[in-house]
């Protein structure tokens, strides 16, 4: 287990992506960001909540329409 909290992961991960821009400005880095993040917490999340998404709803914080909508978005439900 490393030492590593996730915010340390994160910000790793973010100056390795500018170094190897080399130089090269980002474009839509935060949408980017998002969608690299939110796709592998929900799939986390709803494989914890045994895929209760009302019960995946409350611990991420969402009205599960909400939750519907971006497991829709990201292919996780049909």
């Amino acid at each position: 287990m490393s030492n590593h909290n996730l915010h340390d992961c994160v910000r790793a991960s973010i100056e390795s992506y500018f170094r190897d821009l080399d130089g090269t400005d980002p474009a839509g880095l935060h949408d980017m960001l998002v969608k690299a993040v939110e796709k592998p917490l929900l799939e986390v999340v709803m494989q914890q909540s045994q895929n209760n998404q009302s019960r995946a709803a409350q611990w991420l914080g969402l009205n599960r329409n909400t939750l519907r909508k971006k497991l829709l978005e990201h292919k996780l439900i049909d």
